[in-house]
């Protein structure tokens, strides 16, 4: 006997499907001092250019330069701080500036650690792309021997999607990511930690740096 179904009645609204799930991949919460200190420093700087090209070109033009001097620096920073991203569903990464992109992790075919050194701070990340999209996420971020990483929950999302990309890159991530998960869990100190030392890898000097897919493979590989 033929299984008996029951269509959704016509005019009525069907249920709606299961929530996406969203992740935040965040390592610093929002900043209300940040905000000021940004509109100070457009403050500063727009008032000096704006007083330099006044003394050259008169008064009106120095307060023009000042004028958009001051809004493209409050609308950069304005830009940044809106900057977040998500894991959704467990499988993508999506990021929301101005606009917003995402990117698979099963599909992507660009998988590389980026590590970024400014004012000693050392920020260790993983860079994501899918043809021309690309989205850094950071994964750790450290000065001396202590930091920030992302948490447990985050990082074991994130093995999981990468273990299924068809990126062979997908599955040395997905191991990094677990052997940084491995070290949280028996208590070792930041400096001993997989993303930290792969972090200090990185020649010091260079603003931001890529290592190469072998140098990781090999890395991961020696890992306990």
């Amino acid at each position: 006997m033929a299984e008996e179904t029951n269509p959704t009645p016509a005019g009525q609204v069907p249920p709606n499907p299961a929530p996406t799930a969203l992740i935040p991949l965040s390592l610093t919460e929002p900043d209300r001092r940040r905000g000021v200190l940004s509109l100070l420093v457009a403050l500063v700087i727009g008032a000096a250019l704006g007083g330099v090209v006044g003394l050259i070109a008169g008064q009106t033009a120095g307060l023009v330069t000042a004028g958009v001097v001051v809004l493209l620096l409050l609308l950069l920073a304005w830009a940044s701080a809106r900057r977040t991203l998500w894991l959704r569903d467990g499988t993508t990464v999506v990021a929301r500036t101005i606009g917003s992109k995402s990117v698979d992790l099963r599909a992507a075919d660009r998988l590389e650690l980026l590590v970024t050194d400014v004012r000693g701070i050392r920020t260790v990340g993983m860079l994501v792309g899918h043809k021309s999209t690309s989205i850094n996420v950071a994964l750790a971020m450290y000065s001396g021997t202590g930091g920030r990483e992302l948490g447990i929950l985050v990082l074991r999302k994130l093995a999981d999607g990468l273990a299924g990309s068809e990126n062979p890159a997908g599955l040395v991530f997905s191991q990094l990511l677990v052997a940084q998960l491995r070290a949280e869990a028996k208590g070792e100190a930041a400096p001993e930690r997989p993303l930290f030392r792969l972090g200090s890898l990185a020649p010091t000097g260079k603003l931001a740096q890529r290592l190469r897919p072998e140098a990781i493979t090999r890395f991961v590989a020696s890992l306990d």
